[in-house]
């Protein structure tokens, strides 16, 4: 008797994921259908991809740390998985936010107890959308029966009333979490238990070997001109 095929969403939080896991390193250009299939060849071979959803905000090339080309380097990077994975990968696009005036918040003084009233003035950007897009993403797809597991790559427990929910209105549902996290992570950095505790399987990590050979090719043909890896990538 032939196992049944686990049709399988990955909902992708990808600036949890770039934080948690690709910022430093030299993994960036990152191929995340394929990292998908790596990680659950291994986890479940049964489960077969249809869909990866990938949640964002476009950079705003005033807070980047290169600037113009940071933004740059974020849509070619977007261009190149759109072209390499066109039916198979879709990209949802959030917000950021910041007060022109910037926001008065506590100073953090090494060695020293936090002390409310000492505070800095510092510019407070924040992403805004990119929670309530994957949210919903993932129980629209539910509730039509699209798929047969979902899978949330995210270490936000924001996302843990929505697993909550599916959990209780689709009971036959598999939800997976990978946490984008380094292998030993820290105790500053663990797994999210409000997320874990409503899936029926975890992976905790994702090793440095699985990102190096899940990258994208340097160039990415593409309808029109190609795409190159950012050189400061």
């Amino acid at each position: 008797m032939n196992q049944r095929t686990l049709r399988t969403a990955v909902y992708i939080d990808g600036y949890n994921l770039y934080y948690g896991r690709l910022r430093h390193t030299e993994y960036k250009w990152l191929d995340v259908v394929a990292l998908f299939e790596s990680v659950l060849k291994i986890q479940d071979p049964a489960s077969s991809i249809e869909a990866v959803k990938y949640f964002t905000a476009p950079a705003l090339a005033r807070f980047a740390a290169h600037g113009h080309d940071s933004m740059v380097a974020q849509q070619n990077y977007h261009r190149a998985l759109l072209a390499r994975y066109p039916a198979k990968l879709s990209i949802t696009f959030g917000t950021h936010s910041f007060d022109k005036n910037g926001t008065s918040l506590p100073t953090f003084i090494t060695g020293k107890p936090f002390d409310r009233n000492i505070k800095s003035h510092v510019w407070k950007l924040e992403e805004k959308k990119t929670d309530v897009n994957l949210a919903i993403a993932m129980y629209r797809d539910a509730s039509k029966g699209l798929y047969d597991q979902i899978i949330i790559c995210s270490n936000d427990s924001d996302a843990e009333p929505a697993l909550a929910a599916l959990k209780e209105d689709f009971p036959g549902l598999v939800i997976g979490v990978v946490s984008p996290l380094k292998e030993l992570a820290t105790e500053f950095r663990s797994v999210s238990v409000s997320l874990s505790s409503y899936a029926d399987w975890t992976r905790k990590y994702i090793r440095d070997d699985e990102l190096e050979r899940a990258q994208l090719p340097s160039r990415v043909p593409t309808k029109k001109k190609p795409v190159d890896k950012p050189p400061h990538w």
